[in-house]
């Protein structure tokens, strides 16, 4: 009852656990193009529940992890700098997809919530302060940025066909004046 087998037992299943989370957290350094991490002490479950529900609709994962199980589990990932940032509570946040809008989410969070502090981020192999971050996160949405890069294309288009327009025109101009003195000195000769 309570013995020795049951203690070594309870340290292997513990074990297989463990292994089971980096394995998991590793999937999702893999499968992410961007992760956050932040301090998320002094909230309750309410608000990080609140804080989930947010990321969610920005199609952004929000984990509470372990530091040693995640510093294993970016392992092998292009996450790997992010290892010595592992320190005291660490909340990570994924993104499969944009990371501007996790950068928004969680900084938008942060301003209403002082306790939540968004700590390093890591996006397209870069190291991201959390100033650099909030910088981010004020960028127009992609689509405004791709429309105004689209804009920027097309003005030296819309310009050239100005200019040509111009040169036909001018020489339809000069055709027709030639044609016009041609035909007034027939009439006079």
């Amino acid at each position: 009852m309570g013995g020795w087998g049951e203690k070594k037992e309870e340290g292997v299943i513990a074990k297989a656990a463990k292994a089971e989370k980096v394995t998991a957290l590793h999937t999702k350094f893999g499968d992410a193009k961007a992760a956050i991490l932040a301090d998320y002490s002094g909230l309750n479950v309410q608000q990080l529940a609140e804080l989930r529900r947010q990321l969610h609709t920005a199609m952004v994962e929000l984990h509470v992890v372990k530091n040693t199980l995640a510093q294993r589990a970016v392992e092998g990932t292009g996450f790997v700098p992010l290892a010595d940032h592992f320190v005291g509570p660490t909340s990570v946040a994924f993104s499969q997809h944009d990371a501007i809008a996790m950068a928004k989410a969680l900084t938008e969070y942060a301003k209403r919530e002082p306790k939540f502090n968004v700590r390093v981020g890591f996006i397209e192999g870069q190291v991201l302060s959390p100033t650099q971050i909030t910088a981010l996160a004020e960028l127009p949405p992609r689509e405004v940025l791709l429309a105004r890069m689209l804009a920027s294309m097309q003005s030296p288009l819309v310009g050239l066909v100005g200019v040509l327009q111009g040169v036909l025109r001018q020489l339809v101009y000069v055709l027709q004046a030639v044609k016009d003195a041609k035909e007034q000195a027939s009439q006079e000769g």
